[in-house]
């Protein structure tokens, strides 16, 4: 697809292909038609709700990220993907954006209503 046309799509199955995704179509079911695809830009305009435990990486950006005792530490930008695993991305007051292990049990808890996550965050992972 080329210029500005849009078309909508249901994705039916997604698998993962060494560093990309592959994802499968309903409205799709030929190689031919899958070229056509190759190119474009894909933005998703409704996802099924996170299960329980499970955060989009979109949805947490502009949560506050506090310590255990309601400290600020700053603001989550999002989760970068690394070699090392997932990391928490923070604009902290006074430093370089930080880069948090984004697993337990840094991570202690996620409060999607009031869009907190709780950090134990190792000594001196700050000043790095």
């Amino acid at each position: 697809m080329s210029g500005d046309s849009h078309r909508a799509l249901r994705i039916t199955s997604a698998r993962g292909h060494g560093r990309r995704l592959l994802l499968r179509f309903d409205e799709v079911d030929t190689l031919d038609g899958a070229r056509s695809l190759a190119g474009g830009h894909l933005a998703v305009t409704e996802a099924p709700p996170a299960p329980n435990d499970f955060f989009y990486s979109h949805e947490i950006s502009g949560w506050t990220c506090e310590d255990g005792s309601g400290r600020r530490i700053g603001i989550a930008t999002g989760v970068a993907e690394t070699p090392a695993g997932p990391m928490l991305t923070l604009d902290a007051p006074g430093r370089k954006d930080v880069l948090v292990p984004f697993v337990r049990p840094i991570v202690v808890r996620m409060d999607r209503d009031g869009k907190r996550i709780v950090l134990d965050l190792p000594e001196g992972l700050l000043d790095l």
